[in-house]
């Protein structure tokens, strides 16, 4: 396998939704709007893509202030390249980015819960969501 690791890359939207389908995190990806994909892709602050003979097979995609946290919100492998390190390489790349005392911080899909205490991250008990549409009470 020929696997490059590329900082930045200009990523469309349409190679974006077919990594995040061939990973499974297109399920629970805004895939079908196109405009918040866009979005998604334009005001990451990190991309590191993956490709094996120019075909994208992982990508992470992250937002952070480089200093404190960097919340790596999407990381995609195509299932027919996982459990090859492509993952980890993906993470440690994005973390080459950040200052020394910066945090990754994750939510899980739950496909993948078993797979982040294994690469060395520590399970954080009290995170919190709030949606957009709900209002603080």
């Amino acid at each position: 396998m020929n696997i490059e690791y590329k900082l930045n890359p200009k990523l469309t939207v349409n190679e974006f939704i077919n990594i995040l389908n061939r990973s499974t995190l297109g399920e629970r990806r805004p895939i079908d709007n196109l405009k918040c994909i866009d979005g998604m892709l334009k005001n990451a602050d990190i991309i590191v893509v993956a490709t094996n003979n120019k075909k994208i097979i992982g990508v992470a995609r992250s937002v952070t202030d480089f200093y404190y946290c960097c919340y790596l919100s999407d990381l995609a492998v195509d299932k027919k390249y996982q459990n090859k390190g492509i993952g980890k390489n993906l993470i440690n790349m994005t973390q080459k980015q950040l200052n020394d005392k910066c945090k990754i911080i994750l939510l899980s899909a739950p496909k993948a819960t078993e797979y982040y205490p294994k690469i060395g991250f520590t399970q954080h008990t009290s995170a919190w969501t709030l949606a957009r549409d709900k209002k603080l009470i």
